[in-house]
């Protein structure tokens, strides 16, 4: 049917139409598919001049015996190394390990969110670990909190508002260190070592976190025009 899988049929008039010597659009009209359908499966399985039905069905079958598991069937062991790759980068940006787990877990799951007690079971660490980490996690605006109204309790959630808040929150954290620096430089003496050494500390921050926020504001602006056009 248009837009499903092409069935073995429909390979077999595909060859039957490139050596009848029709375009891509005359082919695709015959089988009621997509244009971009017919390109694809035939530039993917020897071209124009190689393509062959039988061959170009038993590949596509063997690619589909190679293809990943779907989000429902993920290979757990997969996943349990993920975690702990993704958990190591986290704890040597200095996250403490927990708070780095939770966030791995959050950016592993489908769903983006997890209950505290569903990081209890996944993690198998005490409910007072979960809510130590999701505190760290909060105060840097790595993730936000959602009320489950179904299940009256709090679902902390991972996306990219999440990330551009964080960023966000560390780009402000540069700017207060920039003004920090520098007041210090004042207060020490612009033409002493330290004073001096201050000043350029502080100006170095502040080109930081100005770049910081105008980085994350243009990907912000972006990624909702990407989404706009998305809905279009």
């Amino acid at each position: 049917m248009p837009g499903g899988r092409l069935t073995h049929q429909d390979r077999r008039q595909i060859a039957d139409g490139l050596t009848e010597g029709l375009t891509y659009t005359e082919i695709a009209a015959r089988l009621h598919r997509p244009l971009s359908t017919i390109t694809r499966e035939v530039a993917r399985n020897g071209g124009p001049d190689g393509y062959q039905a039988d061959q170009a069905d038993q590949a596509t079958r063997a690619r589909a015996r190679r293809r990943p598991p779907t989000s429902a069937e993920h290979d757990p062991k997969a996943v349990s190394g993920l975690e702990e790759q993704f958990t190591a980068i986290m704890i040597n940006t200095g996250l403490s390990r927990m708070t780095a787990r939770v966030l791995a877990s959050l950016y592993l799951t489908d769903s983006g969110s997890l209950t505290a007690a569903e990081l209890t079971r996944h993690l198998q660490v005490s409910p007072a670990s979960i809510s130590k980490a999701i505190g760290e996690l909060e105060q840097q605006e790595l993730i936000r909190r959602e009320r489950d109204p179904r299940r009256r309790r709090d679902r902390y959630v991972i996306d990219a508002d999440a990330l551009f808040r964080g960023w966000a929150a560390s780009a402000r954290q540069n700017t207060l260190m920039a003004d920090f620096a520098r007041h210090a430089a004042d207060t020490l003496g612009a033409v002493s070592p330290a004073g001096i050494r201050l000043r350029d500390i502080g100006d170095f921050f502040d080109h930081v976190g100005h770049a910081m926020l105008q980085a994350a504001e243009q990907w912000r602006q972006a990624h909702a025009a990407k989404r706009t056009a998305g809905r279009v």
